[in-house]
């Protein structure tokens, strides 16, 4: 039963009464959250393309991988603070969204972002941000044979491109110098499908995507160029 509820721009707070198995009666708080994908994007010549961005949250810049909320007709995007920020601003961009998969959503994120299309996005996996408190699930995609065909950014997004080998993306993160941790399960999730790797000599027990499956191919030739 739910306590008492509180509706942000994007997410809801919820104060739910449950019963343990043992019949005691306790307390959770449970953020209702859309859920997400995140995009490793993968250069021919092996880098990979980050993004850095201030967040509030954490107080500080982070280096992360491209990622980003799946939009659905029904998400309350339009706010007072956004109509503040830019009057001209759709709650849904009409080339953007809404998001039929999370494989749309990580070629929007992609675009929106990165300035980047692929020929090629391979589902990863996919796995919960925070179960402890959040609903949100985070999809996963490599994405390879990119080429430009950007999509015009989010009004109050401050994005800076950051190209740096996939190696040095592992050992970043070894260090404790990526403190996101979609980009770290998605850096473990991608590296069975990188060669030419220390972290790949000894690959971890994980089935590879297979092809064709969770796969969106997009022939340069004919990709919209938005």
């Amino acid at each position: 039963a739910v306590e008492r509820e509180l509706a942000g721009r994007r997410v809801t707070l919820r104060v739910e009464r449950v019963v343990l198995q043992d019949g005691t009666q306790t307390l959770r708080d449970v953020v209702q959250h859309p859920d997400s994908v995140v995009i490793v994007p993968l250069e021919d010549d092996g880098n990979v393309v980050m993004v850095r961005q201030y967040r509030k949250a954490a107080g500080r810049e982070l280096l992360e991988f491209p990622a980003g909320m799946m939009e659905s007709a029904a998400s309350p995007d339009a706010s007072p603070l956004d109509a503040d920020a830019s009057p001209d601003a759709s709650p849904l961009d009409a080339d953007a969204s809404p998001d039929a998969s999370p494989l749309d959503a990580a070629r929007r994120e992609l675009r929106e972002e990165t300035g980047l299309d692929a020929t090629q996005l391979i589902e990863l996996g996919n796995f919960f941000a925070a179960p402890g408190s959040m609903t949100e699930r985070l999809h996963a995609f490599l994405a390879t044979g990119l080429f430009p065909n950007p999509l015009a950014p989010d009004a109050d997004e401050r994005i800076t491109l950051e190209r740096l080998p996939f190696a040095e993306a592992v050992r970043l993160a070894r260090a404790g110098e990526l403190n996101d941790a979609k980009t770290l399960a998605s850096l473990l999730l991608a590296a069975p499908h990188v060669g030419g790797g220390e972290w790949n000599r000894h690959p971890p027990s994980v089935m590879p995507a297979k092809a064709g499956i969770h796969s969106g191919n997009v022939p340069r030739s004919t990709a919209s160029r938005g």
